[in-house]
């Protein structure tokens, strides 16, 4: 097992911002990076980062979110840039805009325009979210997930620090009928007050309940973070062929070089410990 959670690391995906600096220099060549999307600034800032990636040999995903695409002609102009790009795999959301920009307010209304255009990606992506969404009721969620199951390749799920919830809401869409496998979203090695702003912000209740049961005050946890311990109790879903867990999907919010030290030393000691004999 330590062997797949070793392999697993060179599978990673890496989510970055649409403005700032990113060392995006630090990944291989090939490596999956997406781009989310700024609801203050819209869609152009990801759409551009997308492009500059795809040109450097990054597999790039942007984030197409529907608050902020106004109709049809701007859903189709954002397609053709991404087609030109050689870019062929999205990551569809409803995005954080109060207000939507134009016709779409959700991200099954953008899948359903883009099979309306004959426009679909190669590859889709969708979001879940193992704990309560911030804003909206869980069976909403669920049925929303439901629906766009039959246009996605893969689900990633929202920031989740208690791997108990990950394990039982991927079982729980396998029992619903949503057989995708499950990108698991952690925060890569990122500023505390940072992740504890994000953690309150998405409400993550039943994750800031298992850190204090795990280790007293979330916040000096949170100081001395990192991926890892989430990894090794998930290590046995990840090495079972018919668990949905295929992977690690990493939130860097442009954090890399922290996080491109630590998975390298994890690298290192995991391989290190494949090495010895049994």
């Amino acid at each position: 097992m330590t062997s797949d959670l070793r392999r697993s690391l060179d599978r990673m995906r890496y989510e970055v911002l649409p403005v700032g600096e990113a060392r995006v220099d630090l990944l291989a060549p090939g490596t999956t990076v997406t781009v989310t999307a700024s609801p203050s600034k819209g869609l152009e800032p990801t759409l551009a980062r997308t492009e500059r990636l795809a040109a450097d040999g990054f597999h790039a995903v942007p984030h197409l979110a529907a608050r902020s695409i106004r109709d049809d002609a701007h859903l189709a102009t954002a397609l053709d840039r991404l087609d030109a790009a050689g870019v062929d795999e999205v990551f569809v959301i409803a995005g954080d805009a109060s207000r939507p920009l134009g016709e779409f307010a959700d991200s099954l209304e953008l899948l359903r325009a883009m099979e309306r255009l004959g426009r679909l990606p190669g590859r889709i992506g969708i979001a879940g979210y193992p704990e309560r969404h911030a804003f909206i009721p869980d069976d909403s969620t669920a049925r929303a997930i439901t629906a766009k199951a039959r246009y996605a390749d893969y689900v990633v799920s929202q920031i989740t620090f208690d791997p108990r919830t990950i394990i039982d809401w991927a079982d729980d869409l396998r029992f619903r009928g949503v057989d995708l496998p499950v990108w698991v979203g952690v925060p890569g090695v990122v500023d505390a007050h940072r992740l504890l702003r994000i953690a309150l912000k998405i409400g993550l209740g039943e994750s800031t309940r298992f850190l204090r049961k795990q280790y007293g005050a979330v916040s000096k946890m949170l100081a001395r973070y990192t991926p890892e311990e989430l990894f090794e109790e998930l290590q046995p879903r990840l090495a079972d062929p018919d668990s949905p867990i295929a992977g690690w999907h990493l939130f860097t919010f442009n954090e890399i070089t922290r996080t491109v030290r630590w998975r390298d030393d994890l690298a290192a000691r995991l391989s290190g410990r494949a090495d010895r004999p049994a």
